[in-house]
């Protein structure tokens, strides 16, 4: 179990499903057969005695995983012993035996969620990350079985494991599409390592991200007690079908706080069908830079009801670069499908194939369009940049209180690793009680454009900050921070009051 506020645990994109009641299904490449109900969750209000029934129908597809990992400790050199004086009276030296690295093994504890009747069976990534074996507890039976890693996908922090079984209670799985905040929802897994748990709760919120768990984050956040030893485990409705797989707690004890996720089962199956399939999980790539659409930022824009993703940059050499897309686009749909948010445009994209044609609708200064875009396959990470310091002539600009500025010289742009095609003013310091620091400008951007006018030195940015007429200032910038692609985005700076 993954827990955010910092305490480690001690115990250590959405497929549309078709409009059929009950089905099954086989993954391609003759994977597992797999029960899938797509029905939402009857919601009629009446008492519930027990919530028995439910458990007895899913309780016996979540079992026990047991992961054992090999950690090689760094040695601790005693540094007498390359000493030859030392040497001569004590030994020691290259073989010395405080020399040697040493190892132990780690063991770790989470839960698992069988899928289908011939073995196969859904995990955290994170329970079975860098493990040397594994082993599966089936409660029903008692028996236990080595499993083999068939995939993972660290993004999304799901893993399919196989275990060699036959006639196993696979799960029924719901379609996570339909949930809705305030079902009621049942979390099974093996808290701390008690045993066999049923906790209960309802959906709390659903599309949660932006929490540093994953790199794909769409989570349902559920009260259901989760628990170190919870992950991997199931979430199931109020008839007992899979909806989530358990992941990850935010909590400042370690312990449940009544604020746990867990990745959604449309994402899961999605990811595990790719992993059955090719053994990894191709995602399809656009090259953008997306961002939300706030309200200043829509009235900038001309954007009705503060929908969609804005273009902050257009990565070079990207199927968004061939097909037109520039920075200050705002994408409205994809496929038909309506884009309310970064992302939702990052998972819809991510959720389709390499080469796969996508139309995007989109407003272009304020004006529709529309685009067909061939997707690339997104790259195993991106460039990283440093910050540092920069120059010691500057001006302070007028509109923009608080803001310090420089001109872009080869030795600015040599510590900041700025390509050459970013025009505009640097910022060096940022007063943190600024209007512009509360709209997100950083030390080390660089102000290209000021209410879409280009700004190429420093006595640009001052003249078109002093020009600037209306409630807020639109800034476009350049920027970057360790472990982020360095890009463009656009900010909204408040210019109805000043700070001081």
């Amino acid at each position: 179990m993954r827990i955010l506020a910092g305490f480690l645990t001690g115990l250590t994109g959405v497929l549309v499903l078709t409009a059929v009641f009950h089905y099954s299904l086989r993954a391609k490449d003759a994977g597992p057969v797999i029960k899938v109900e797509d029905t939402p969750v009857s919601r009629a209000l009446g008492p519930v005695a027990s919530f028995a029934p439910l458990v007895k129908r899913a309780a016996p597809s979540v079992v026990n995983i047991y992961s054992s990992r090999t950690v090689h400790d760094q040695p601790t050199r005693n540094p007498f012993h390359n000493d030859p004086f030392f040497r001569q009276f004590f030994g020691g030296g290259d073989d010395s035996p405080d020399d040697q690295s040493r190892s132990r093994k780690e063991e770790s504890l989470g839960s698992g969620v069988i899928i289908s009747p011939d073995g196969y069976i859904l995990t955290a990534n994170h329970v079975v990350d860098d493990a040397d074996e594994i082993k599966v507890a089936i409660n029903e039976s008692k028996r236990e079985y080595t499993a083999k890693i068939i995939g993972e996908d660290k993004l999304s922090d799901v893993a399919v494991l196989k275990i060699d079984a036959k006639d196993l209670p696979a799960i029924t799985l719901a379609d996570s599409d339909q949930l809705e905040v305030g079902d009621i929802v049942l979390a099974i897994g093996n808290p701390f390592g008690v045993g066999q748990t049923v906790t209960m709760g309802i959906v709390s919120a659903l599309g949660r991200n932006g929490l540093g768990f994953n790199g794909y984050e769409d989570f349902i956040q559920t009260d259901a007690a989760i628990n170190p030893g919870n992950s991997g485990g199931a979430l199931v409705d109020g008839e007992g079908r899979l909806v989530g797989i358990n992941t990850a707690i935010i909590s400042g004890s370690g312990g449940n706080q009544g604020i746990g996720f867990a990745v959604p089962v449309n994402m899961a199956r999605h990811v595990m069908e790719r992993l059955i399939s090719g053994g990894k999980v191709s995602r399809g790539f656009l090259g953008v830079i997306p961002d939300d659409v706030t309200p200043e930022l829509a009235q900038q824009f001309n954007v009705p009801d503060n929908t969609g993703a804005i273009v902050d940059d257009v990565l070079p050499d990207t199927p968004a670069l061939k097909a037109g897309l520039k920075s200050g686009d705002v994408i409205l749909s994809v496929n038909g499908k309506p884009i309310d948010s970064a992302n939702t445009l990052t998972l819809t994209i991510s959720d389709l194939e390499p080469g796969a044609k996508v139309t995007l609708k989109l407003l272009r200064e304020g004006a529709p369009k529309t685009l067909e875009v061939v997707l690339g396959e997104l790259p195993p990470g991106g460039p990283n940049a440093d910050q540092s310091n920069s120059g010691d002539d500057s001006s302070t600009t007028d509109a923009l209180d608080g803001v310090t500025v420089d001109d872009l010289t080869p030795e600015v742009r040599q510590q900041w690793h700025i390509p050459e095609r970013i025009k505009g003013a640097i910022v060096i310091d940022v007063s943190a009680d600024s209007n512009a620091a509360d709209a997100g400008l950083e030390k080390g951007d660089v102000i290209m454009l000021i209410d879409k006018h280009p700004v190429t030195d420093t006595d640009d940015a001052i003249r078109l900050s002093k020009a600037a007429k209306g409630g807020h200032i639109l800034l476009k910038v350049w920027h970057h921070y360790s472990g982020e692609i360095a890009h463009t985005r656009y900010l909204s700076v408040d210019n109805t009051k000043r700070s001081k």
